[in-house]
């Protein structure tokens, strides 16, 4: 075999494994969009509370945890989910007790006037 054929030889290995790990990577770029789009859009509708599906419970907290963990070690994005008590509808507030009337009531709106001067 010549130098001249190692060469070209080595020339168009290396071109071969060049376009075989652009294909990969691309191919790999294409899934990863298709993914966090894919996630987008479930993370949508569990903010719009649309994900609940048959789950009867939420996921254990030592499951959320080590997702937590995970994401984090691995630089990805954690995002803030509602906690139970964010996620609980809020109860309308009580209406306002109107003022006793009586001759009982005392007259708070001059209490600046009332402040001792020891």
């Amino acid at each position: 075999m010549r130098d001249d054929d190692a060469g070209a030889e080595l020339t168009r290995t290396t071109q071969h494994a060049i376009t075989y790990a652009s294909r990969v990577a691309g191919a790999a770029r294409e899934r990863n969009a298709r993914h966090r789009a894919d996630n987008a859009e479930l993370f949508k509708q569990f903010e719009q509370r649309r994900l609940a599906g048959s789950a009867a419970e939420r996921t254990p907290l030592t499951v959320r945890d080590a997702a937590k963990r995970f994401r984090s070690a691995s630089g990805l994005a954690v995002p803030r989910l509602a906690g139970r008590a964010e996620s609980v509808a809020s109860r309308r507030p009580k209406p306002a007790e109107p003022p006793r009337s009586g001759d009982d009531d005392e007259d708070f709106s001059q209490a600046r006037i009332m402040v001792r001067g020891d």
